[in-house]
């Protein structure tokens, strides 16, 4: 049976770990986006080791498991002398871990883009910066939105992941709870509910920002 005075008893603490859920989706998630755009670039130079080089670290990363990739960085990394957090270290390997997904949205946004659009900012004159900035990004991020919203949904679903490199994220907490109590149902339910009601938020989230730059 359901019980909840029990249930009330674990949710502020699973509140305060939701806090770190959240942040390590959104930092990981910006992250990503960040790292994903020169990931393009370079698979799209003209310089074809570098386009081969990238495409090869790219396919490598993706073809591996996320929960290998974290384990990599926050326990191989220290014998080369870079000790890090278990946020930091789960935030840059979920950063890295996406970055080579949204690379591929980005390469497909960019591609999409008719060449008469190059061609006019040539004859226009512009800069290199100046026809990525004002032309080719304005067109090619609001195709994508959904997609990237998609793995912005997924990022948060695979945060308790990160519980193996000792983060106390919110299945971390309903585990310990749990085990504490020997009573699964409530912690792990009320997990799922958050899990569900952030990633319904966030789709809705979504949606209103690709509305809002299509109308643009």
């Amino acid at each position: 049976m359901w019980d909840w005075n029990y249930t009330l008893s674990f949710i502020p603490e699973l509140l305060g770990a939701l806090k770190i859920t959240i942040s390590a989706t959104f930092v990981g998630f910006f992250l990503a986006c960040l790292l994903g755009l020169p990931l393009t670039m370079a698979r799209r130079s003209r310089c074809k080791p570098l386009s081969l080089v990238t495409a090869g670290i790219i396919e490598f990363i993706r073809s591996t498991p996320l929960l290998a990739q974290v384990y990599f960085i926050f326990y191989v990394f220290p014998n080369y002398g870079l000790s890090l957090s278990p946020f930091a270290a789960g935030v840059i390997a979920l950063g890295i871990h996406y970055a080579t997904y949204l690379s591929e949205v980005y390469r497909g946004g960019i591609e999409a883009i008719p060449k008469g659009q190059w061609e006019a900012a040539r004859a226009l004159n512009f800069s290199k910066s100046r026809t990525w900035i004002k032309i080719i990004l304005p067109q090619a991020i609001p195709p994508i939105l959904p997609v990237m919203g998609n793995y912005l949904i997924g990022m948060f679903k695979e945060t308790p992941l990160l519980s193996a490199i000792t983060l106390v994220e919110i299945l971390q907490v309903a585990k310990i709870t749990g085990a504490q109590s020997f009573r699964y149902l409530e912690p792990i339910t009320i997990v799922g509910i958050l899990f569900l009601v952030l990633s319904y938020i966030s789709s809705i989230g979504v949606q209103r920002l690709e509305t809002k730059l299509n109308r643009r």
